[in-house]
């Protein structure tokens, strides 16, 4: 399917109306009609975030399997909606998702989570297998130039490559970088952190990463300059720094890892460094994750609360400056998804179009919960001891 069918289908696609009479027959569908009424959405409605049904039983299993039976509905093609950022953002904001009854099957799920240790050094690397190993011209059409995986900074930024260099700077001016600096970057991706750091800061970087994917393609980005690259778990460390950052790793590490890990950084980091934390988080504490999100996305994922982390911090690092900047996750995201569009008619040789509309549905349905504000993207700078007279912020 090219980009031109893809939009089609969901703009123009006509309403089977002997499908909409069949739904308002189910008892599913006047409970999802009244419910998304208080989000000021309507069940085939004319306005771009109203939900356009193409099957009349994606209600009965959205209700049966939240937010897993919403997404693989979506993927299916059970349901279109022109703007499903704001469709999602509406739908959160409105905290309708909290009024889906949770069936067993997630349930379990949540039980398996505290049973076993769904983020241990065994299955350190599923996450890149299953994602950032899905291909490198997928994320080359996506991203930015410098392949920046992480949520840019859009305060003074027009472009996303803007965005993207203004936070790689915001992040090496906020640890007060130096040249001569040895930097470990936990997570680095596709390199474009180290390779900044070092170009700009001359700087002395170690980059490790579970995908080997991005081990490949950032030892021949990074191969000109003072950098290390390796395929390594966050565990396995056991060397001093003087800086170290971490963006948009925890995500992956889960809560019963959170002490360890910074056990690690703790560890790794000398007496007077500095270790910039980069997160993405939610607002209340929690031990479960998104059943689509885990089965599509980002297997084995779980995003942490401000407490949980500050709690995995105490006695091994003073918080010195907290940022949060999670509204510019949305441009971010829609201008991730933009590029993502635009690249359709290529990548589509490689996709499916079950694919694109997963993909679709993970940029946009996270713009949207940004959006709604109902997750987070924080930074930290943590110090071991506290640096005397104070830190002073620079954004």
């Amino acid at each position: 399917m090219n980009m031109k069918k893809a939009k089609l289908s969901e703009k123009t696609r006509p309403i089977d109306h002997s499908v909409h009479d069949e739904q308002k027959k189910d008892k599913y569908y006047k409970i999802a009609e009244q419910i998304l009424n208080e989000a000021h959405i309507s069940i085939n409605g004319p306005n771009p975030w109203d939900i356009q049904v193409h099957d009349s039983r994606v209600f009965r299993r959205v209700f049966k399997e939240g937010s897993l039976g919403l997404g693989e509905s979506y993927m299916d093609g059970w349901w279109d909606c022109e703007k499903l950022d704001e469709f999602i953002f509406r739908v959160v904001r409105a905290k309708i998702d909290k009024r889906i009854k949770v069936n067993w099957k997630i349930v379990l799920g949540v039980i398996w989570a505290k049973l076993i240790n769904p983020q241990s050094k065994r299955r350190a690397f599923q996450i890149g297998e299953r994602h950032y190993d899905l291909g490198n011209e997928l994320f080359q059409s996506m991203l930015d130039k410098r392949m920046t995986y992480s949520c840019g900074y859009w305060k003074n930024a027009r472009t996303l490559d803007e965005a993207q260099e203004a936070k790689l700077r915001l992040i090496c001016e906020k640890i007060k970088l130096e040249p001569g600096m040895r930097v470990l970057d936990i997570g680095c991706g596709w390199g474009s952190f180290i390779r900044y750091a070092a170009e700009n800061y001359g700087a002395s970087c170690v980059g490790i990463t579970v995908s080997k994917e991005q081990v490949a393609y950032s030892k021949t980005y990074t191969k000109d300059l003072d950098i290390e690259v390796r395929l390594q778990d966050y565990r396995e460390l056991d060397e001093k720094f003087d800086r170290i950052v971490s963006v948009g790793m925890i995500e992956h590490v889960g809560y019963k890892n959170y002490r360890t890990y910074m056990k690690v950084a703790n560890k790794c980091l000398k007496d007077d460094g500095l270790f910039l934390l980069h997160a993405i988080g939610r607002n209340t504490s929690d031990t479960s994750y998104d059943p689509w999100i885990n089965k599509y996305i980002f297997p084995n994922g779980m995003l942490p609360s401000l407490k949980q982390l500050t709690e995995s911090f105490e006695h091994l690092f003073v918080v010195e400056d907290l940022h949060n900047f999670g509204a510019d996750y949305d441009k971010t995201l829609m201008s991730w998804y933009e590029n993502f569009n635009d690249s359709w008619h290529t990548l589509s040789e490689r996709y499916d179009e079950r694919f694109y509309r997963m993909w679709k549905y993970y940029l946009l349905s996270c713009a949207g919960a940004f959006r709604a504000r109902s997750i987070q993207l924080w930074q930290f700078v943590l110090s071991k001891n506290g640096i005397l007279g104070g830190y002073q912020p620079v954004y």
